[in-house]
């Protein structure tokens, strides 16, 4: 599709400062609604699934007995086909959580866990199978964030392959003094193991995952960004680690995300990403691009490429929907 642009017009004396500087202008019903409308117009028709980010977030969280039948809800929703999105990478998640095995020359990297040990032992350690994959050639387990979504499987893969469990020291520590989020539908925070910072590295065999802090979903959460190959291509890929405005009202946390999303557009302009991927299936169109590979294998050109342009787009609506929530918040 043609290329759109992500600057929205913006009135008042403030208008050039803040396309070069930033500058906002004070909440109101206009800038929600014009930040709604950038990110409508940034996600086009092929990234539709982000823009339930611009839908109103409840300033306060539910009871947990409401959450627990929520997640139980999601849960329970039948799991997908695993399947293999570029020579690499492969699905090994469930219909409402994703889980992502990058395939090196010396083991996998394995990003997040899933719910619980029920999950990843049928369909990480299945599904791997499955896909002619062995899955104790785990040696890491990159958990983006502190929820228990995706470190919920954790330890049973610890305990039956023996891999590094990789997390921000601020989710580290979260998830060993004050859990954010916790239902006895998901499992036990792993132990502490690898904490990385902002920019490390993860090299395993012939394949290096550089690991981004970009708080906001959590302050913690971790962004990674490596290579997948389809035939003699490589294609740059970013997997937004924590997606949902699921924590209230705090307005400095939203403008965490903002800033996160801002740096990530850089990032991935910077170094041409044509992939954009998720932890939520929901939110990348990972299940139908996986079908249309498994109905014609070697698709091209493959699913998953969006291109430079859509990605930022994508950063875009992200960015857009994080400040119109911010705004109606500010309006409270």
């Amino acid at each position: 599709m043609t290329n759109r642009s992500s600057i929205r017009p913006l009135a008042g004396a403030c208008a050039l400062a803040a396309i070069l500087s930033g500058c906002a202008q004070p909440a109101s019903q206009s800038t929600v609604s014009a930040h709604v409308a950038a990110a409508t117009q940034a996600a086009g028709t092929d990234l539709q699934p982000l823009l339930v980010l611009c839908k109103p977030a409840p300033a306060t969280r539910p009871p947990q007995a409401e959450s627990d039948r929520g997640i139980a809800a999601l849960m329970n929703k039948p799991p997908p086909p695993q399947g293999q999105a570029f020579d690499n990478l492969y699905y090994v998640g469930a219909d409402w959580v994703s889980a992502w095995a990058i395939k090196t020359s010396d083991g996998i990297i394995l990003i997040d866990a899933l719910n619980n040990e029920a999950e990843a032992t049928a369909l990480i350690d299945g599904g791997m199978r499955k896909l002619g994959l062995d899955p104790a050639q785990i040696k890491y387990v990159i958990v983006t964030h502190g929820h228990g979504d995706h470190y919920g499987g954790a330890k049973y893969l610890v305990q039956k392959y023996r891999p590094r469990i990789v997390m921000s020291e601020v989710d580290w520590k979260m998830t060993e003094t004050q859990l954010e989020f916790t239902t006895p539908l998901w499992g036990a925070p792993p132990q502490r193991d690898m904490a990385v910072k902002d920019g490390d590295r993860i090299t395993l065999g012939d394949t290096t995952v550089t690991l981004y802090l970009t708080p906001g979903h959590t302050m913690g959460t971790i962004t990674p960004v490596f290579d997948v190959k389809s035939g003699n291509r490589t294609y740059r890929t970013l997997l937004w680690g924590g997606t949902a405005f699921n924590f209230g009202k705090d307005i400095p946390r939203l403008d965490s995300y903002i800033q996160s999303t801002q740096r990530m557009s850089t990032v991935a302009k910077e170094q041409k990403v044509d992939v954009l991927l998720s932890n939520h299936a929901g939110y990348d169109n990972a299940l139908p691009r996986l079908e249309a590979l498994r109905q014609q294998p070697g698709l091209q050109p493959n699913p998953f490429v969006i291109g430079n342009e859509a990605v930022l787009r994508g950063l875009t609506v992200m960015n857009e929907c994080a400040r119109a929530q911010r705004d109606r918040f500010t309006l409270q």
